[in-house]
């Protein structure tokens, strides 16, 4: 079977773009294949940082003979639809086509059309220039005199702006090559914008620039090898890295390995040639993720560390690993000091951002305020810069205030929370009036990758309590389902107070995620709080603390005067209107603006409040409940994600969140879900389950015809033994279900409801529910009823597969 070789070599390709567009060479040209009616065996796609290449294996030398019947209008049709029909079909005459009978339709004419095979070469042809063309580049460019204004001239050469290709980088050249193993291939023949298809390939830029001709993939990486280019992109980052690692060992180090930076690197050169750099041991007092990343960010070098036993743990070493693109002369000593030039120059502005970062800052008397608001010592660095950053009102979001008016939201949350999670109230609330503080810094300004780390730097040079300073770093965790959660006390209560007050104020903005869009990462915020909740086996009720973020909002705006009057409205609800005067609220003291008022409001379910964009002069807010009860479904949403991804079945969870109840307790939502799915694994839980179901179906039956099911069971109604069973063991199994729940001792709840499986397949083998006498039927129906509600106390079993 014949293979098929492609590659696309331009100027240039971004690193950042090499992998997804190799990726998506790959599936265009194998779909546009299949589509064609070729086949092919295997398909695999190569990258470097000047072209894409791609190896089709067994393609199918000619697609199959498509026979097609169409059929077309009746016989007595009009002429019209006649010409259209033959038209459609390629026919030239109506004598082409075929007459059919139908019994209820009369005579109508068919067409039987066959579609001859193609060569694959012909199909390819038109294939790659197509894709060339409509190729997915996040960014591309038209380039030389073709590329201006359609009609204007440039020397002999006439523009033609829109009609020209455009390219992540100028295209130079494409090699296109078909055949079978045992056969010299051919090239298949296309042009795309002047650029003509062939089997010429050129090597790496300066080690071998003149032209290669190749003539299948093997051929073609042995070639281009030979020339100092590594097509394979994980062959090239396996020499960096164990190039890195040798000579990282040969010179007393480790080596700090970076997977994002090796990608980086690896698509950054054609023949990677690994070197050592330097810098001044003086630059080591910098933090190492300081250095890391001034070396990372600017040189794309990784760092080393140092195997001395007696080094500090984390502690880097003054030499650096570089991945150049060219065998040099000298061995790489010039490109190895040039690089230290660059990456010295970098961390001589590192280290004064450091040093600066640790030093008063120039405007101490404009931050009196904020010193007062939030408590904060200007003796100290950190909480200078927590000053500035109230008074300079940075924006949060437009809609939600400043950073300073979060910070004093989640300061109060985080005080709330901390008894819960078993936290000291004070430093819990000192860790959030700091939380937000090293967005100040100049080391976070540069690099914003490190917020909460510096931070928590800062935070211990200043004096700071441990879990304090580990609670500005932690409150930002987990970002994502691989970060680990912060498991001490002061960190839980901040990064949980950070979360909800982040999700409760975009969901009173209506700026929920939608599809795939989650600009603010309000999803991964939600799996957040249960993953900080359930991994650290903490109960904290949602709905409550969703409460207290809202009055937190609520309070905030009355307090800073930005809305003035509360006027109640004939259907009970409250509009808040903002006063650009404070008089206007003296005025009218019925309405005055109030924390009491706002909290009466708020237990009543009567109105929420979420900042409206700054100079409006009318908020109006989303209800209390609407808010809540919404933000709770979003929870258990990304609940379901959660425990699925742990292994938990989907029906258990849907079952467990149906049962009724209290369902803001994830931690609670969690067990009984574990529970379940172990009682049901047991013989006990399978049959329960179908004896359950059962009755839940007859249930449903009998309520959809609207038949009588008494109030309650009255057992001088029963006229068989296993009645009488059933009812008892329900009720003992009830009240033991019940207790075990309050109690939370799920398993035992569990165990309490496996006594009905007995007395229930009794009952259902020995008695008839739909007696003929009503009030029979009805007291049965009832002791369904009865079941149903037992087993509804840990979760709705109609909900459960099986």
């Amino acid at each position: 079977m014949p293979d098929l070789l492609l590659e696309l070599r331009s100027e240039e390709i971004p690193a950042r773009m090499q992998r997804k567009a190799a990726g998506d060479l790959r599936k265009m040209i194998t779909d546009g294949l299949v589509e064609a009616g070729l086949t092919y065996e295997a398909a695999r796609e190569y990258w470097t940082s000047r072209r894409l290449a791609l190896d089709v294996r067994g393609v199918t030398p000619r697609s199959k003979d498509v026979r097609e019947e169409r059929k077309g209008p009746s016989t007595k049709a009009p002429e019209q639809a006649i010409q259209g029909f033959l038209r459609s079909a390629g026919l030239t005459d109506i004598s082409q086509a075929e007459i059919q009978s139908d019994p209820k339709k009369g005579d109508f004419y068919v067409a039987r059309i066959v579609k001859q095979g193609r060569a694959a070469e012909e199909i390819i042809a038109e294939l790659v220039p197509a894709v060339v063309r409509a190729f997915p580049w996040p960014k591309s460019m038209r380039w030389g005199a073709a590329s201006g204004p359609k009609g204007i001239r440039y020397g002999n050469i006439e523009g033609r702006g829109g009609d020209t290709l455009r390219w992540v980088r100028p295209l130079q050249s494409i090699v296109c090559t078909f055949g079978p193993e045992t056969e010299d291939p051919v090239v298949v023949d296309f042009e795309v914008d002047g650029i003509r298809s062939g089997n010429v390939t050129y090597g790496h830029r300066f080690h071998a620039p003149d032209a290669i001709t190749v003539r299948r993939f093997d051929d073609y990486a042995a070639r281009l090898e030979a020339a100092k280019v590594i097509v394979d992109a994980d062959r090239r980052k396996e020499i960096i890295l164990a190039d890195a690692r040798n000579l990282a060992f040969a010179n007393g180090l480790d080596l700090v390995e970076d997977e994002g930076l090796l990608e980086e690197v690896s698509g950054l050169v054609e023949w990677p040639v690994v070197l050592m750099g330097g810098f001044d041991e003086d630059f080591l007092e910098i933090p190492p993720e300081v250095i890391r990343l001034t070396i990372r960010a600017n040189q794309k070098c990784f760092v080393c560390a140092s195997t001395s036993p007696s080094r500090v743990e984390g502690a880097l070493s003054n030499r650096f690993i570089l991945t150049a693109n060219i065998e040099a002369k000298d061995g790489g000593a010039e490109i190895a000091h040039g690089n230290g030039k660059v990456v010295r120059a970098r961390l001589s502005d590192a280290l004064y951002f450091w040093k600066t970062d640790q030093h008063d800052l120039p405007d101490l008397g404009e931050l009196k305020v904020s010193v007062e608001k939030f408590g904060l010592d200007l003796e100290k660095p950190l909480d200078q810069r927590m000053a500035r950053l109230d008074h300079l009102n940075v924006t949060f979001h437009a809609k939600l205030g400043t950073q300073g008016e979060r910070v004093e939201r989640i300061r109060r949350l985080a005080r709330e929370i901390a008894p819960i999670v078993g936290a000291d109230p004070d430093l819990a609330e000192r860790a959030s009036v700091l939380a937000k503080a090293d967005l100040q810094t100049e080391v976070v300004g540069e690099f914003p990758e490190l917020q909460g780390g510096m931070g928590r730097k800062y935070a211990a040079l200043q004096g700071e309590p441990p879990s304090v300073a580990a609670a500005i770093e932690e409150h930002y965790k987990p970002q994502g389902p691989s970060d680990r959660v912060p498991t001490d006390p002061v960190s839980i209560s901040v990064a949980l107070a950070d979360k909800l007050d982040t999700l409760v104020g975009f969901w009173a903005i209506d700026e929920k995620p939608t599809g795939s869009k989650d600009p603010y990462a309000l999803r991964r915020a939600a799996l957040g709080v249960i993953r900080i909740v359930v991994e650290n086996g903490v109960r904290l009720s949602l709905s409550g603390r969703t409460d207290t973020a809202i009055e937190e909002f609520a309070c905030q705006i009355a307090d800073a005067g930005r809305a003035a009057i509360a006027h109640r409205n004939p259907d009970g609800s409250i509009t808040l209107k903002r006063s650009r005067d404070r008089i206007l609220a003296e005025e009218h003291p019925s309405f005055a603006f109030s924390r009491t008022l706002i909290h009466d409001g708020l237990e009543r379910g009567e109105f929420a409040i979420t900042q409206d964009a700054l100079g409006s002069d009318r908020l109006e807010w989303k209800p209390r409940r609407e808010i809540v009860s919404d933000l709770l479904s979003f929870f258990h949403d990304r609940l379901k994600v959660y425990l699925r991804d742990q292994g938990a079945r989907y029906d258990l969870i849907d079952a467990v969140l149906a049962s009724g109840g209290s369902n803001d307790d994830l931690l609670t939502i969690v067990r009984r879900v574990e529970a379940l799915g172990t009682f049901l694994d047991t013989e006990d839980g399978k049959n329960l389950l179908a004896g359950t179901k059962r009755a839940a179906n007859i249930l449903a039956a009998e309520e959809k015809k609207d038949t009588r099911i008494a109030e309650a069971v009255d057992p001088a109604l029963f006229r068989e033994d296993a009645e009488m069973a059933l009812y008892e063991a329900v009720n003992l199994a009830e009240s033991k279900a019940g207790q075990a729940i309050q109690d939370e001792d799920f398993s035992a709840a569990m165990r309490a409801l496996s006594a009905l499986r007995a007395p229930v397949d009794s009952f259902f083998d020995r008695v008839l529910v739909n007696d003929e006498d009503p009030a029979i039927r009805a007291n049965r129906l009832a002791l369904l009823a009865r079941i149903r509600a037992a087993t509804g106390q840990v979760a709705d079993f109609s909900r459960i597969a099986g």
